[in-house]
């Protein structure tokens, strides 16, 4: 009735792997940042004259080129269990060989 070997092995069977689960996000409250920008503003003031008894006329041609710019900012971020020196994951990378390439 009673198993009299108290030497027995264990027996091994392959681990169960489970379908990948993704959690809910984890959304932090948002940060206000304030950044000032002064910007300097000439405003010309025109004062013509007109005199009738020279009919001299001056014209005075101003040419004005205004640029405007944009900026982009990337950001990668990678995030990997490489295990331990005893049991290193074999699919961690070495940053070093990583390039983000345009």
């Amino acid at each position: 009735m009673f198993n009299r070997h108290h030497h027995m092995r264990p027996i091994c069977c392959p681990p169960n792997i489970m379908p990948t689960q993704i959690a809910p996000a984890q959304v932090s409250p948002t940060q206000e940042v304030v950044r000032t920008n002064i910007f300097n503003t000439i405003v010309p003031h025109f004062h013509p004259i007109h005199t009738t008894t020279v009919n001299r006329h001056i014209y005075h041609h101003q040419h004005f080129y205004p640029r405007t710019y944009s900026e982009v900012n990337e950001y990668y971020q990678t995030f990997q269990q490489c295990g331990n020196m005893g049991n290193p994951n074999p699919q961690c990378f070495n940053p070093q060989q990583r390039r983000f390439d345009s």
